[in-house]
Parts: structure tokens; sequence; C-alpha cells
């Protein structure tokens, strides 16, 4: 059994936003997991959020058709600006979780896309065939839950196609 151990080695992934939390769990995974994925790089993932431009659901149902000609309607520049932004956000938070890995002897796979990121995660782990998906824990009160739903780390827990480890800050 000790000699499987010693040659097992998993495809971790990580997803990594803006936020404290994000950056706790790859630290953690860094710290206590670093044998798990000696023989294939750690994978960092970052989502780009898609900015929804619709109407405002009083003028879509006040107007009729008239909602096709919303007032708030983005032009074609505004929109690739703002996927732009989105990306170099991305990128950057990329380059930070590479420096950090880095400087602790991990090799890393980084990659991006847009999209709800709670989908996008888990069809990442599909499409990468994820052994393990480690995310940060933003833990929603009963109150937040209830106005914006369940959180991403709920969603990958009931959705993704692997084991998902959430990490709490401690």
């Amino acid at each position: 059994m000790e000699k499987q151990r010693k040659g097992w080695s998993r495809k971790v992934m990580v997803g990594i936003d803006e936020s404290e939390f994000s950056y706790e769990a790859l630290i953690w995974v860094l710290d206590n997991l670093k044998e798990s994925f000696k023989d294939n790089p750690l994978v960092i993932f970052a989502t780009q959020s898609l900015t929804n431009y619709s109407c405002p659901a009083g003028v879509s149902s006040s107007l009729g058709l008239a909602h096709l000609y919303c007032y708030l309607s983005p032009t074609i520049d505004l929109i690739n600006q703002n996927q732009q932004q989105n990306m170099k956000v991305s990128l950057g938070l990329l380059e930070k979780s590479k420096k950090i890995c880095a400087r602790r002897g991990v090799k890393v796979k980084t990659f991006t896309e847009g999209g709800d990121p709670k989908e996008v995660i888990c069809n990442a782990v599909e499409e990468h065939n994820i052994d393990l998906l480690v995310l940060g824990d933003k833990s929603r009160g009963i109150f937040e839950r209830a106005l914006l739903g369940s959180s991403l780390s709920d969603y990958c827990l009931s959705k993704a196609k692997c084991p998902v480890l959430v990490v709490k800050k401690a």
C-alpha cells in the first residue's frame, strides 16, 4: 500500500477569484496537498463573469414590445470593453496565483473562461478530468442565502463530477 501511495497523484484544481477566501484555499492546497499533484501541475482556474445588460423587469413588462429598444441597451463597444476588462482581471488573478506557486516550487497550469462561475467551474472539472476541486468558502449567512441563492461552493458540491474540498478561513 505504501508503494502505491508514493506514486499516486491527482489532478487538483483550485478556483480563484478576487476574494481572500480563494487565496486561502490555494495556500491550504500548497501546504497540505503538495504530494498529491507532484506528477501533474496544479490547475488554477478563474472565471470571467458576464455582465447582464438586460432591461429592468419593470421596463420590459410595462412597455410590451418596446423593451426591445430599452434605453439602457449597451453598445457593442461597451460590451467589448467590459469583456476585455473582465479578461484582464482574470489574467491578473492567475498571474498572482502563479507567483505564489512558483515561490513554493509548484508547477501550475492556468486558464480562464467566461460565463456563470457555477456552471463554468463544473464544466471545467469535466473537460480537464479533474480529480479534486478546491474552493474557498465565503460562508453566507441565512439571510444572504435567502436573497442571493446558494453559494458557489454549495452548487459545486452537488454538481461537480469529482470530490469538492471547501476550505473555510481559519
